[in-house]
């Protein structure tokens, strides 16, 4: 038996970042329902990515929002202000802050010494892809460790450069203690 040959588009936007939302997230949910893919992982920081993609889906899907880590800026400041984070909660979308699986305390290291440590060069290998691919991977492994989305099916993950969405990428989630496992299936669209 031969291998079944699968063909698909992979639209390339001009420019990175938030102008690309709506068609990201349009492209997004398209291939997600031809999938059957209900889970779905969005970055989104002020909330703005996560109603896009709520409002496509019109409540067919579980939603996972990963914000930035608490003191991402500045020391102490969750950048999702408490008033949009509870209209995505009262949404019935899940919200999670926590430390980035690709950066976090190696971070920090680099930052006071100067020493680059692996999760910084995957992450900066990713984003000689995309920095959209990086965010996906990232925001993936995070909510995959924190358990908010199925370890046994393919979801749907969205991230972007800067603000706003830009990639989406259909993936299998792994913990970040197997990343290797992490697989990327397809990429449905990021910018050239």
């Amino acid at each position: 038996m031969a291998n079944e040959e699968i063909k698909r588009e992979i639209v390339y936007f001009s420019e990175a970042g938030k102008g690309n939302t709506g068609r990201c997230i349009e492209l997004a949910v398209e291939r997600a329902k031809e999938l059957g893919i209900k889970d779905f992982v969005v970055a989104s920081t002020s909330g703005f990515t996560a109603n896009v993609l709520y409002e496509k889906l019109r409540g067919e899907g579980n939603i996972v929002v990963v914000t930035h880590m608490v003191g991402f800026k500045e020391i102490g400041v969750d950048r999702m202000a408490e008033d949009a984070r509870l209209e995505l909660v009262m949404k019935g979308m899940k919200v999670l802050t926590t430390g980035h699986a690709l950066s976090g305390a190696e971070r920090g290291i680099k930052n006071k010494l100067g020493l680059l440590g692996p999760l910084e060069l995957m992450a900066n290998t990713l984003r000689m892809v995309s920095h959209g691919v990086k965010v996906a991977m990232e925001i993936t492994l995070m909510a995959s460790d924190s358990g908010l989305i199925p370890m046994d099916k393919e979801i749907m993950s969205i991230g972007g450069t800067g603000s706003g969405a830009d990639t989406a990428c259909v993936v299998s989630p792994a913990h970040t203690n197997n990343c290797f496992d992490f697989k990327y299936h397809e990429i449905v669209c990021m910018p050239r």
